[in-house]
């Protein structure tokens, strides 16, 4: 294009030291995220904007609306420390946080891995070689906001799955874990429409740009992890190493007791939960029967 922690679980991780040199970016990919997570009430999706920040031979997808919350999230907080009395804990209204995707995942195509951010209180990063994908492009053609592309089709993590590259825009990177193709990938759903991602825009990373979300024009320094906060692809510093299974025990006893994981993971902290209730009500409406990956069938 022209312009275009853990008392549930004890288990061994180290602090994390990655090999993987930061990259520049060179475009940021913005997507309308739709999925119905729970297929009794297929009305309701859960929705998200999303962005993937792409480099010549990496990228990473994550979630723009984070920004926002991070920013709104911080101001919050400066107000309530300004007020407190010495000694008196920071408390977190867990009832006007809107639901945001804890997820990153960064893509590195010259050394085929895929690391995955999670954030389940503290920060955890796995390492996972990158999905290889047998896509098989047709002949189909249609533009995205005048974005020529190409649609392939593959079968991929339980979903039969619809893409559409733009062949001149020559990244193999596409939204969550889908890649592989000679082009960027601009859309892709899977057949039954249970999850989209949906294309809302491209813009090319201005070098005169300063590093800074573009939605914080006042220039304060923004408490977000958020991986779209720059304008290089790096992974994050602050997390901790550990593998899948491990980080899938952790979300086991998550589900079990989601109260008592955050007061354990919480613990040392200094920061208290002002509504345990409130956080119970969420876990209970939280219904969750239909992930993007589904297992296989034989």
């Amino acid at each position: 294009m022209k312009t275009l922690k853990i008392t549930f679980i004890a288990f061994f991780c180290t602090s994390v030291a990655w090999a993987q040199s930061p990259e520049k970016a060179l475009a940021k990919v913005s997507y309308s995220f739709s999925h119905i997570r729970d297929t009794t009430n297929r009305a309701n999706p859960y929705t998200e904007n999303m962005a993937l920040l792409i480099g010549k031979n990496a990228s990473v997808y994550a979630s723009f609306d984070k920004i926002t919350q991070d920013i709104e999230r911080k101001r919050q907080l400066e107000e309530q420390v300004k007020n407190l009395a010495p000694g008196e804990p920071i408390r977190i209204n867990v009832g006007k946080v809107k639901p945001t995707s804890a997820v990153e995942f960064y893509s590195f195509f010259k050394e085929n891995k895929l690391f995955t951010r999670e954030l389940l209180i503290n920060i955890y990063l796995t390492e996972e070689p990158l999905p290889k994908i047998s896509w098989k492009i047709t002949k189909d053609t249609a533009s995205f906001s005048g974005i020529a592309c190409k649609k392939a089709t593959a079968h991929f993590k339980g979903r039969n799955w619809t893409a559409w590259f733009a062949p001149e825009l020559p990244f193999q990177s596409g939204p969550w874990k889908l890649n592989g193709l000679p082009g960027l990938i601009i859309e892709a759903y899977d057949d039954k429409k249970e999850v989209q991602f949906l294309f809302a825009g491209f813009e090319n990373i201005k070098e005169e740009v300063a590093e800074k979300p573009a939605l914080d024009p006042e220039n304060t320094i923004v408490a977000t992890t958020s991986a779209l906060a720059g304008k290089e692809i790096k992974l994050p510093t602050n997390a901790i190493r550990t593998t899948v299974s491990e980080l899938n025990k952790l979300k086991e006893a998550r589900a079990k007791d989601p109260v008592g994981f955050v007061k354990a993971q919480m613990a040392n902290s200094g920061v208290t939960i002002s509504s345990t209730n409130k956080l119970a009500e969420i876990a209970s409406k939280n219904t969750f029967n239909n992930p993007i990956e589904l297992p296989e069938h034989n």
